[in-house]
Formats: structure tokens, sequence, C-alpha cells
């Protein structure tokens, strides 16, 4: 791009799309055995449907369920549904984290000078947006965590098997189950999350702790400041 260095050239809307969703990911593989612990303790107490704990066990504390799982279902246990939730980042985070920026410009006109309103309104659009899109991926995902490998009888046996069972025996809208609250507090998040990068991003701008232009999406990836 003329009148552009080779690392002034802001990054495309696809390039932020893809390298969120790109990063959550890689996220994802290594925190995944620790939300799945989440989901456990969370639905702990339940006694019908894939939501039994295997062989009775009981979890107590983060720790101590990893453990439980691992002696009772084996290791891949952790990663149960790991396929959805890969699919639920690269759908999530890319809306969410990747057309922030975008969004602000819409709203802003292309302007500069962005409100801290219009900054908040993209913040909760991308985050409402991201649920919208990504909230099939996520029931699939925690269906497969609650499940319990041991003792038989699992309800979904792949993720494609997963999506139709829930479609079928729970209708198309099935996948949707809990957008309402998802939608309401990934709003909320999204707008503290990013919004608050934006602005101490644009205070240290201005009292020259550091130069360049670093949108949201550069907390992600190394070497774009």
């Amino acid at each position: 791009m003329v009148g552009f260095k080779a690392t002034d050239v802001p990054p495309t809307a696809t390039v932020k799309f893809l390298g969120a969703g790109t990063a959550a990911c890689i996220a994802d593989l290594i925190t995944f055995p620790l939300d799945t612990a989440k989901v456990r303790l969370q639905i702990q107490g339940e006694s019908q449907g894939p939501v039994r704990t295997a062989a009775g066990a009981q979890y107590r504390g983060v720790l101590g369920t990893i453990l439980t799982m691992v002696r009772t279902e084996g290791p891949r246990s952790l990663y149960n549904g790991l396929v959805a939730g890969l699919q639920r980042q690269m759908s999530f985070a890319s809306v969410r984290i990747g057309l922030y920026d975008s969004v602000k410009q819409f709203y802003t006109k292309g302007s500069e000078h962005a409100s801290i309103w219009s900054r908040l309104l993209a913040g909760s659009t991308t985050g409402a947006l991201a649920v919208a899109v990504a909230q099939p991926t996520d029931v699939v995902k925690v269906r497969f965590q609650a499940q319990a490998r041991a003792g038989g009888g699992r309800r979904y046996q792949s993720t494609v098997n997963a999506y139709k069972t829930i479609a079928r025996e729970e209708g198309f809208w099935g996948l949707w189950k809990g957008t309402s609250p998802n939608v309401a507090r990934n709003a909320i998040v999204n707008c503290a999350e990013l919004v608050t990068y934006d602005l101490i991003k644009d205070a240290l701008l201005k009292a020259n702790l550091m130069t360049g232009s670093c949108p949201p999406f550069s907390a992600w990836v190394p070497g774009t400041w």
C-alpha cells in the first residue's frame, strides 16, 4: 500500500476475523479440560439423562474433578466436545473480536474519533451477534462435556450426530436453547473487555507511552503493536 511501511499497514477485516478465531482455538485447546471440569461441577446433582456422573462419582473442586474424570472415564474424557468447542471458538471469537473494529467504524461512519457510546454499541453488537451465530456449537459442546463416558448409554456418538439428534428430538430451535441469557451475558462481557482495552490503548497513545495503531485484534497476535 502506497504511503505505508510494511509494519504500518493495518490488518484487513478478513485477517482480524480469521486471526481472532485461530487464536481462540489455540487457547481452547489448552484450557478445555478446565472448561469441562467447570461444566461437570455446574451440573453435579442432576440425576437424569446424559448429565449423570460416571459410576456415581462425586466431584470436589477443579483438580478433584479432573482427577476423578481421568480415573473413572479416562484422560480423553477431559476433551469431550472438543470439536464443537473449536467450532464455537472459530465462529464466536471471529465475530466477537474480529469484527469489533469494522462494526465500530460503521457506527462512527469512518471517523477516527469514536465516542465511548459508539464503542459500547459496537461491543454489544458483536457480542450479541457472535452468540446468535455460535449458540448451536455451544449447546453441543456443553452436552458432550456433561455426558459421562463410563457406564455406557451415551446419547451422542459424534459431533454431527449430536446436531442431528438435538434437532430431531427437540426441534430445530433446540440448538438455540439458552440464547437469550447468553446474548445478554456476552454483550456485557464484550463491552467490558474490548471497550476497556480500546480506551486504555487510546490513553497510552495520547500519553506517548506507545506508538502506532493497535486495534483490539492486536492483543491476540504478537508483533502487531
